[in-house]
């Protein structure tokens, strides 16, 4: 080995605002979603609605997100992923733009849709553009600084979001992307060479991407208005029913068209399920925790918002360093047991801070769920890669991703109905502490139930994929 083997990656000026760039665009989607969390209850109060009502500012993000990331890594690899991610950059700041200006409640709902399209050519195309500009050790470190920054993202996010809420406005929590996402163009524009993939398939599966959007929003939009249309009424049967009917027809779909949004050979390996359903569940607990635990500490804790984002601190600082130090735990230990062991750390946090009032064992309590939250969140796409061959790690990481953000963003809205039928008032459903922590636990249920099945199943099939 030679001297210049072992030195540490050097980056010149220009190779460093490149970086900035790809830092600053996933910081602002981590910060923008933390955030938000902290401002929906001061968003219900000034729009007259209920916190629970609005759960789509959230999940009609999320799904938006999960419906398009992997058509924007198939865009990126087409048209060049640097005229994507500017793409995704002029929309995400044009609609934060309009999410602060919002009148009501449903114009807030329908920009923040729109403002998902963007945050999914930002989300997955950012670690593309790091990975086709730098090689070798610096392509690693270059990921490293991008993923760190995005992990400081996560951990200001809260903060931002209630001090914004409490000393200005919520609107804030939108307008502030706006410097970041003009600064992160510049950068890209300026220091960031245009790559693509010569080879890319350049068919887009539109059939899939439409028939698996409106299927997920369908069964979304069934849970959420259960409670005002009548759980057994026609309305709430024949939406649930046609967001399964377009769930079966993309499966069918996907089977047979020639570029599919998602694979499904992938789901005939046992290894690869277990860790994606895993991964999902770990998922779902991280946006159950992320939404009502915020409702939970304003509503029914009466903490004032920047009272809230502090302890909430302590949640995120815990996510941010966890899927900081995931990736150097997973070159030592296997991927899929740090994933188990991340559930069943977050699995006690949660069944803990269901059962504790004072502040002062609250919070250090939050810091250990969120640490086993960003372990099960950031090892899940890690994971997968260990169970799939070389081949298929492209597909495995897009499936796994677009897996996690839906169901996420569906499980909100779930779990907004659910708390509403605990509560059995809408308007007084966000401050009733024993419904939220109803279904907090009921999060810590499938956090250990995840944690099982990984440790069950996630090693099946990995010998034969070796």
């Amino acid at each position: 080995m030679t001297a210049s083997d072992t030195e540490i990656p050097q980056f010149s000026r220009s190779d460093l605002l490149a970086i900035a760039a790809c830092a600053i665009s996933m910081l602002i989607v981590q910060m923008d979603w933390f955030a938000l969390n902290l401002a929906i209850p001061a968003i219900a109060r000034e729009f007259h609605t209920a916190s629970t009502d609005l759960q789509w500012v959230v999940s009609g993000y999320m799904i938006s997100i999960g419906a398009l990331m992997v058509t924007a890594g198939r865009l990126a690899d087409i048209f060049g992923r640097r005229r994507i991610i500017v793409c995704g950059l002029a929309v995400f700041g044009v609609m934060s733009a309009i999410c602060g200006s919002a009148p009501d409640e449903n114009w807030l709902i329908a920009a923040r849709v729109v403002h998902g399209i963007g945050a999914a050519l930002i989300f997955p195309v950012s670690i593309a553009v790091v990975s086709s500009t730098f090689t070798g050790a610096r392509q690693s470190r270059a990921i490293g600084i991008v993923l760190g920054v995005a992990a400081i993202g996560t951990a200001l996010g809260p903060f931002v979001g209630g001090a914004f809420s409490q000393y200005w406005t919520w609107r804030g929590v939108f307008f502030i992307n706006i410097p970041f996402c003009i600064a992160a163009i510049y950068l890209m524009l300026r220091h960031v060479r245009e790559t693509r993939d010569e080879n890319a398939d350049r068919h887009i599966d539109l059939s899939g991407m439409v028939t698996v959007t409106g299927g997920l929003v369908c069964i979304s939009l069934a849970f959420d208005r259960g409670e005002a249309w009548g759980w057994l009424s026609a309305a709430t049967i024949g939406t649930l029913a046609a967001g399964i009917v377009l769930l079966g027809a993309f499966v069918a779909i996907e089977s047979r068209v020639r570029s599919p949004l998602i694979d499904l050979a992938l789901f005939r390996n046992q290894a690869f399920d277990a860790v994606v359903v895993a991964g999902s569940l770990s998922n779902v607990v991280f946006c159950l925790v992320a939404v009502f635990s915020a409702l939970y500490l304003q509503q029914a804790r009466g903490l004032s918002p920047f009272a809230s984002g502090l302890v909430f601190l302590a949640l995120s600082a815990g996510t941010g360093s966890a899927s900081y130090f995931s990736g150097r735990l997973a070159e030592r230990f296997p991927a899929d047991r740090l994933m188990a062991i991340g559930m069943l750390i977050s699995a006690a946090g949660i069944v803990a801070l269901t059962n504790v009032v004072s502040l002062w064992f609250y919070t250090p309590l939050f810091l250990v769920t969120g640490i086993g939250l960003g372990l099960g969140w950031a090892l899940a796409n890690v994971a997968t890669q260990a169970v799939v061959s070389p081949s298929e790690a492209g597909a495995a990481s897009g499936v796994t991703l677009t897996c996690l953000v839906m169901l996420g963003a569906v499980s909100v809205a779930i779990a907004a109905a659910m708390v509403e039928l605990l509560s059995g008032s809408v308007a007084g459903a966000a401050s009733d502490g024993a419904a939220l922590n109803t279904v907090l636990r009921a999060g810590g249920v499938l956090a250990f139930a995840g944690a099982l099945g990984l440790l069950a199943f996630g090693r099946r099939g990995a010998a034969h994929v070796a």
